[in-house]
């Protein structure tokens, strides 16, 4: 299914979820741009991940490297410092009197979809993508949909337009998103995520795994570990997509 007449924003980290989200976007629209954001992270290395990324799609895929438009990246440090978060600084990871995990970056998304929006709407481009996910919920209150449709209403209030902000992942766990990925791209596109993505909140990639590189004991590492192994022991299905 695509849409021929307007194009899409995805918002693209370099991870494996924004990965699988670029290439659902890419299967539905014919007009694809990125946006990423530099927030001061400490798994920076993602923000180059992107460009690889981004590359392989363009080789691998020629049928989708005729949508791929343009990439734009937002330094937003100023924003990320105010978080003092295990995300942005040298914390330990774990979770704070607040109930909540010391990786969460406060109305994260929230920024992100707001700039996202702002450059869709000077780019032409009618809905936004995220990997935004309830299933696989690891304490971020701004990854639920009922976050999602409040934005989309902010969004249309505020700028006088519709914003549809798409997640394809939301309902999904892990697994489905790996055989999300399959369904969309075979077995071709599921390596390029596997070896290029970057999910490690550490930023380490000196050590691959089955399921790709990382430390292996972030919450972000356990996540897309035990979602590839659910697959494989699925007999890596594919999951057609929506």
């Amino acid at each position: 299914m695509t849409d021929t007449i307007h194009g899409a924003l995805v918002l693209f980290s370099g991870g494996q979820d924004s990965s699988v989200c670029l290439a659902w976007a890419l299967q539905r629209y014919t007009r694809v741009e990125t946006v990423g954001f530099d927030y001061g992270q400490r798994h920076a290395v993602e923000l180059e991940a992107r460009r690889v990324l981004r590359e392989g799609l363009q080789r691998r895929f020629p049928m989708w490297a005729v949508r791929l438009g343009g990439d734009h990246m937002l330094d937003i440090k100023g924003f990320g410092a105010i978080g003092d978060t295990a995300l942005t600084a040298e914390r330990a990871i774990e979770i704070t009197e607040k109930g909540l995990p010391s990786t969460y970056v406060p109305g994260r998304n929230l920024v992100f979809l707001t700039y996202a929006a702002a450059l869709a709407d000077r780019l032409g481009l009618k809905a936004l993508v995220g990997g935004m996910c309830e299933t696989d919920f690891s304490g971020y209150p701004d990854c639920r949909r009922r976050t999602m449709d409040a934005m989309e209403t902010a969004l249309e209030l505020g700028m006088e337009r519709a914003f549809p902000i798409k997640t394809p992942l939301m309902r999904l766990s892990k697994a489905e998103t790996w055989a999300l990925a399959k369904g969309l791209g075979g077995d071709e596109l599921i390596e390029l995520i596997r070896r290029d993505s970057h999910t490690c909140y550490l930023g380490q990639r000196d050590v691959e795994h089955d399921w790709g590189f990382g430390c292996g004991a972030c919450p972000a590492c356990e996540l897309r570990a035990n979602g590839w192994r659910d697959w494989v022991s699925a007999g890596r299905p594919a999951l057609a997509p929506s």
